[in-house]
């Protein structure tokens, strides 16, 4: 199993990079024997069908990076040295995850340690991360600019997180830090015709990739859309649900077609 695929443009290449670091799936059999079998059954904290959500982007020249591993095994979108992206008091989880989103534990008995945590940084984050930064600086340096989108989703309610449910899109930039301002209201008016609840930065930011890639100042735009499972997905957040889903679809490729447009 590769640690990620890699979906070229299929029609004339634009300068933007679709991510999807949490849609994988797959444990391998070391890991496996680790964790609490119910966890194998039921990894929820999976951005489940964020790729097939995504997939329309290679038909409109943008190039598409997708992990194969389950964020459980090792967390892409966090920092390499576990340092934590929020202190508000939300159960945070770390570069190896331990717990999920509510604090419930993953494994069956030890917790990885360090020696554990450093195979898994050294053979499934690292190949992700210098993928991503050789697509950038490629499309950098063909483009003279390029814009990373790093796709997100997750339940409604995630009680560990906060009580209430979440908007229904986050876009995050860290602050307005991670892209220009043209860039990112784009995005914002874009999304806000849609028919879906829309917050900027709250509260979620953006994870380590946005803030770690993201730099306006030399061309290297970045954002991150966090999304609520029920805009795609059935009822119990579970199934994809064709409907939702092309409704979603229809309002990100009018997005993709903007920020095309704008980065002309």
């Amino acid at each position: 199993m590769t640690v990620f695929n890699i979906k070229l443009p299929k029609k004339n290449k634009v300068p933007i990079i679709i991510s999807s670091p949490h849609s994988g799936t797959y444990f391998p059999e070391e890991v496996k024997t680790q964790l609490k079998p119910e966890v194998l059954e039921n990894p929820d904290d999976t951005d489940w069908f964020i790729d097939k959500l995504y997939d329309f982007g290679p038909d409109m020249g943008i190039t598409f990076i997708t992990a194969n591993y389950n964020r459980w095994v090792i967390d892409l979108n966090r920092n390499p040295e576990s340092k934590p992206l929020y202190t508000d008091g939300r159960v945070i989880t770390g570069l190896v995850p331990t717990t999920n989103f509510n604090g419930d534990s993953l494994y069956k008995d030890k917790e990885p340690l360090e020696d554990e945590i450093e195979r898994r940084l050294k053979t499934y984050y690292q190949p992700y991360h210098h993928k991503l930064a050789e697509l950038i600086n490629e499309t950098k340096n063909e483009f003279g600019k390029v814009l990373l989108f790093d796709a997100h989703s997750i339940r409604d309610l995630v009680p560990g997180i906060r009580q209430e449910a979440f908007p229904q899109l986050i876009l995050g930039d860290n602050d307005e830090t991670t892209a220009s301002k043209d860039i990112i209201n784009t995005a914002m008016d874009t999304l806000g015709k849609g028919p879906y609840q829309l917050e900027h930065n709250y509260p979620f930011k953006g994870g380590y990739i946005t803030r770690h890639f993201g730099n306006p100042k030399e061309n290297i735009h970045a954002l991150q859309l966090e999304m609520c499972k029920s805009n795609y997905m059935d009822d119990t957040q579970t199934k994809y649900n064709k409907e939702k889903a092309n409704t979603m679809r229809t309002l990100l490729q009018t997005l993709f077609s903007n920020l095309i447009e704008h980065l002309k």
